[in-house]
């Protein structure tokens, strides 16, 4: 077994991406890959929403790839969207938009959708692929408690208006698949990508 020979870079400035790498055990260099989302789905025409996030998840590793030619590791590009009531919702960033997004979730549920890309500098070689859990909203979340969360400002800068991993939290009930597909970032499924490139997983462990 060997430990910490492959460097890895997130394509991110993702907090939460970050945080999860972290532990589990991995210290990447984060890199803003400076896409474009909005454009590059526009230019992409309709588009599932699995599709959507790995055309930006794969945007977001190459552009990292190409500004950095140096780079000896893997690269890793990930995106994510929340689709609710066939919708897809990314970031609201204004608080009356998260407000609204959570009046209408409460007590439902819905989709959030993350893509994974990771490319091999030295080789050239590149794999990906999506993941998908379902998220229950609680039911008993007051309007009281949705003000609270939205004046806090964590929900406006993450897909879905929610998190998982801080005070958002409180208000889900239930993840039904891997719960760190809602983070965006599924550390099984990244196990599984490194080891089709040939590497193992404990390579880049630090």
């Amino acid at each position: 077994m060997s430990i910490g020979t492959v460097q890895l870079v997130l394509a991110s400035t993702s907090p939460a991406r970050l945080a999860t790498l972290r532990l589990a055990g991995i210290e990447p260099v984060a890199i803003a890959p400076g896409v474009d989302e909005d454009a590059a789905v526009a230019a992409a025409g309709p588009l599932a929403v699995p599709e959507m996030v790995m055309l930006l998840a794969r945007l977001k590793a190459e552009a990292v790839a190409a500004a950095h030619p140096d780079l000896d590791g893997l690269i890793l590009g990930g995106d994510s969207a929340f689709e609710f009531d066939g919708v897809v919702y990314g970031k609201p960033h204004l608080p009356e938009v998260a407000r609204n997004r959570w009046l209408a979730q409460r007590g439902r549920s819905g989709l959030l959708h993350s893509g994974h890309w990771l490319i091999d500098t030295r080789t050239g070689r590149a794999t990906g692929s999506p993941a998908v859990a379902g998220v229950q909203f609680a039911a008993d979340i007051t309007d009281a408690e949705i003000d609270a969360y939205v004046a806090t400002g964590e929900p406006l800068q993450v897909a879905g208006a929610f998190t998982i991993d801080a005070r958002g939290a409180a208000f889900i009930e239930r993840i039904d698949g891997d719960p760190h597909a809602v983070v965006g970032l599924s550390i099984p499924l990244l196990r599984t990508l490194v080891r089709s490139l040939g590497m193992e997983w404990t390579d880049l462990w630090t």
